[in-house]
């Protein structure tokens, strides 16, 4: 019953793209007679997805209108009759809702329209979007309208495995107002990343636009994204943390800005080298050591200023429990990187100068640790791997 009551003469419905006709006079009853005289076609509703249909699409809804303009459009969920707000276009040609659908759910859409002549036309479809089981999205950084530092990936993170990795890496593009190429590296089968050979250039746009909606990552498995997002790279700042002599030296735009004493990992627990990129930073923050797999070695509720450079625990953040003379001496940590501090994160200290001219983005190198080399997936740290090495993973 999902068109009754919709007297339409000489109504045919285009099962391929939804659209409903009549011709000859008046969809309504009351007009019959002159449909029986056959005179014109009513105006043509699509709408964007069928009848009966699964898998729709969250993102491409809508209503067309040819021949005439819409007078009214209907989206409700089917078992709740909420009514998704949308709005008609300028012109009465087009109807779109606001926002997104959702996953697995069922919709009734109902449309009408008229042209100038008085024609009527009705159309009317319930479908069901793309379940959570057959669909991915991907879970990116950074966010639209940021600023970040000159080291900042693109990265995403998908909540499914994707098989079909060229499908996916082909429909996002990401591209920089400096002119620099980009390439996608892929870190197994759910995280792929966009980087140029070199960091960003200082002041440059970069868009990525996401293009996955409907794209088939696995089989059975579609995306539902489609979106642009644009961020900018604020000025170039690299820090370099020297574990020979607990000095960091913060370099801006090729002039350094401050030397900083601070003090690293210890012999037992030292520093991972390499360039790391600081993912995250917060005022304040609980470390537990049992997170990391220190056990109960420390638990520290309110470490000040803290910048993650790793996933795996290493932060460079201050520090107010330690004797204000380790630091520029000797490496004490489980690893991080710590600077001068007063509980409370206030005050004028080292770390609170360094929080406040840091962006996420930025660049940490360590040097001269007996650790290894930070892994170039544990946090946004794939600049550690060589420019042949991280074209050698991309599926493009």
């Amino acid at each position: 019953m999902r068109s009754q009551n919709i007297a339409v003469a000489c109504a045919g419905l285009v099962i391929g793209a939804l659209t409903l006709t009549a011709c000859g006079g008046s969809a309504t009853a009351d007009d019959e007679k002159g449909a029986a005289g056959g005179a014109k076609d009513a105006p043509q509703i699509t709408l964007s997805a069928k009848d009966g249909s699964t898998g729709a699409s969250i993102n491409a809804t809508g209503v067309k209108v040819r021949d005439g303009k819409l007078t009214g459009v209907q989206l409700t969920e089917s078992v709740s009759g909420k009514r998704v707000p949308g709005s008609i276009a300028a012109g009465g040609a087009s109807w779109k809702p606001k926002g997104q659908l959702e996953r697995g759910t069922k919709y009734r859409l109902s449309a009408t329209a008229e042209d100038a002549d008085g024609h009527k036309a009705a159309a009317n479809s319930i479908f069901t979007t793309v379940s959570n089981a057959n669909s991915f999205i991907g879970t990116y950084t950074p966010d639209d309208g940021t600023t970040v530092g000159v080291g900042m990936p693109v990265s995403f993170t998908f909540d499914k495995a994707i098989t079909d990795k060229k499908a996916v890496q082909s429909h996002i593009t990401v591209s920089s107002s400096s002119g620099q190429q980009v390439v996608g590296h892929w870190f197994g089968a759910q995280r792929l990343d966009f980087r140029p050979r070199d960091y960003w250039k200082a002041g440059s746009r970069v868009t990525m636009k996401i293009a996955l909606d409907g794209v088939e990552g696995a089989s059975g498995v579609h995306g539902v994204q489609n979106k642009t997002v644009t961020f900018t790279v604020g000025r170039k700042q690299v820090s370099t943390v020297d574990a020979d002599t607990q000095q960091m030296t913060v370099v801006r735009d090729g002039r350094t800005l401050k030397t900083v004493p601070v003090s690293t990992g210890s012999p037992q627990h030292p520093t991972y080298n390499g360039q790391m990129v600081i993912s995250e930073k917060f005022t304040q923050t609980r470390m537990n050591g049992s997170t990391v797999g220190f056990g109960g070695e420390y638990d520290i509720p309110d470490v000040p200023h803290a910048m993650r450079l790793s996933q795996s625990g290493t932060f460079i953040h201050g520090n107010y429990w330690s004797a204000p003379g380790i630091f520029g001496a000797q490496g004490t940590s489980h690893g991080c990187v710590g600077m001068r501090d007063v509980k409370g994160a206030g005050g004028d200290t080292t770390a609170k100068w360094f929080y406040d001219h840091s962006l996420i983005g930025d660049v940490v190198v360590m040097k001269n640790s007996p650790d290894k080399t930070v892994a170039p997936d544990n946090g946004l740290n794939g600049w550690n791997l060589s420019w042949s090495q991280w074209t050698a993973g991309s599926a493009g």
